[in-house]
């Protein structure tokens, strides 16, 4: 394992602190989108941009409905909590540390039926133990459909 590649995801070479800072957004984006066998991956969650304080990502409404024909709330939250935990993971050693999401909670203002979702995750708080995120989630026609707050724990990784 390479100094940057993680205990979970050892396919995956994160970017080094050095790197993190010379890289535009999208390029880390698409580093992040090389994830593989998480929920993410599986609603179709694909990372547009990426920084220490602000992701963007979109998910497709097909394949992620309720019974109802409308965008699944808790597709919404496992959106919003899979940026924030990447957003945290941006943030730490990750050789050593890893962010995990401990509350995530939404209010659903608006319906979409079709099309994406487009999000974007904002740092609202870091701290050594704790970081706190908002999520704004919006339509195809830019209409907010989804506010968010995830609350993410860093962890110390322990080798065995």
């Amino acid at each position: 394992m390479t100094p940057t590649q993680t205990a979970l995801h050892p396919d995956l070479n994160l970017p080094t602190p050095e790197e993190l800072d010379r890289l535009a957004p999208e390029e880390l984006a698409a580093r992040m989108n090389r994830l593989s066998g998480t929920l993410g991956e599986r609603l179709g969650i694909e990372i547009l941009t990426a920084s220490r304080e602000t992701l963007t990502a979109r998910m497709p409404v097909e394949g992620n409905r309720q019974p109802a024909g409308r965008l699944h709330g808790g597709a919404s939250l496992a959106l919003a909590e899979e940026l924030a935990s990447i957003g945290t993971w941006l943030n730490l050693d990750v050789r050593r540390q890893v962010g995990v999401g401990v509350d995530v909670s939404g209010t659903h203002v608006r319906g979409v039926a079709e099309g994406f979702v487009t999000a974007e995750a904002t740092l609202a708080y870091r701290g050594r133990t704790v970081m706190v995120w908002t999520v704004e989630m919006r339509d195809g026609r830019g209409r907010t459909t989804t506010l968010a707050r995830c609350t993410c724990n860093v962890v110390t990784h322990v080798e065995g």
